[in-house]
């Protein structure tokens, strides 16, 4: 498996695991009906798990996106440097992402932000080039 599937693969499961901390915060707030149902008036949940949901819904509309280009790059047979570091960096600024989203940092947040989406520029421009 190329090193840009195995960070597609991994920045999957992270995406897929995103979910856990703002959902633990929801049944402690809200109780375990309410949680599985669908309470009229809610009460309102940490302002950090507000966040992480915010985090997470984010990043499953980038994993879309990078999926798409390590995907592409993979049937176009497209493996370097560029592309190997592209998947590791925007791995890890995705994963900064969310921590810093959750901690409520607005400039880290928006950094590692650009960071991850300048990582599928590259990716783009190794397949189109």
């Amino acid at each position: 498996m190329s090193v840009e599937l195995k960070y597609l693969t991994w920045t999957a499961l992270l995406t897929a695991l995103m979910w856990i901390p703002y959902v633990l915060n929801r049944a402690m707030v809200w109780g375990l009906m309410d949680t599985v149902g669908y309470p009229e008036n809610p009460k309102p949940l940490a302002a950090w798990a507000e966040r992480l949901k915010k985090a997470h819904y984010n990043a499953v509309e980038s994993l879309a996106v990078f999926a798409a280009m390590v995907l592409v790059a993979n049937a176009a047979n497209i493996h370097n440097d560029a592309t190997a570091a592209a998947c590791a960096i925007y791995f890890w600024a995705r994963l900064a992402h969310f921590l810093v989203y959750g901690l409520g940092i607005p400039w880290l947040r928006t950094l590692a932000f650009t960071v991850a989406w300048i990582c599928l520029l590259v990716l783009a421009w190794q397949i189109l080039s």
